[in-house]
């Protein structure tokens, strides 16, 4: 049997990844079925499950490549930036209904739970890195603990998720985070 050069395994996940992804924002992860992710993937269930372990591992697969690029974002521009590019660019975003799936499985799969806290932590990390970065910097109001800002950040992050992927109008979103910015801001 010929050896599988590391560039194809590499395609052939990122195939896998980005079917799969598409199938989860439709069908959420309930209805996002092994024919479904055969169909969206055009890949056998064989293949799908040779890179990953089981559906569950597949969506955590997808879960932390967008927790890595948001927080990519927020450790050079803030979480803010974030919430902004979900407006500017909704395209790149269509794993949004995969963030709801997530919420939904935090309240009732421990097991997913902890794979998922430890998954999640970069971005958490970054973003809070950049506002102690902002505080020293005095930028950042200095009578809320950071980790206070953080959570501030982080519900206006998921209301706005829902926001999104309930398919509400976008109109005036961008005032409201000029005003989420200039809450966190230090006073002049």
């Amino acid at each position: 049997m010929p050896k599988v050069s590391d560039d194809h395994l590499a395609a052939r996940r990122r195939q896998i990844l980005d079917g799969a992804r598409t199938c989860f924002a439709e069908y959420g992860y309930d209805g996002a079925t092994v024919r479904r992710l055969e169909a969206s993937t055009g890949l056998s269930r064989g293949a799908i499950f040779h890179h990953f372990r089981d559906k569950d591992a597949l969506f955590l697969a997808l879960a932390r490549e967008d927790a890595e690029r948001m927080a990519d974002i927020a450790a050079e521009e803030g979480l803010v930036q974030v919430m902004r590019d979900m407006l500017s660019h909704p395209e790149r975003f269509d794993w949004l209904g995969t963030r709801l799936e997530i919420a939904r499985r935090l309240k009732n799969d421990a097991d997913f739970r902890g794979e998922w806290t430890e998954r999640s932590a970069e971005l958490t990390d970054a973003t809070l890195r950049r506002l102690e970065r902002q505080k020293q910097r005095g930028r950042l109001r200095e009578d809320l603990p950071t980790d206070v800002i953080l959570s501030y950040l982080d519900l206006v992050l998921d209301g706005l998720v829902t926001h999104l992927a309930s398919g509400r109008s976008t109109a005036g979103m961008e005032a409201v985070l000029d005003l989420v910015e200039a809450s966190v801001r230090r006073p002049d």
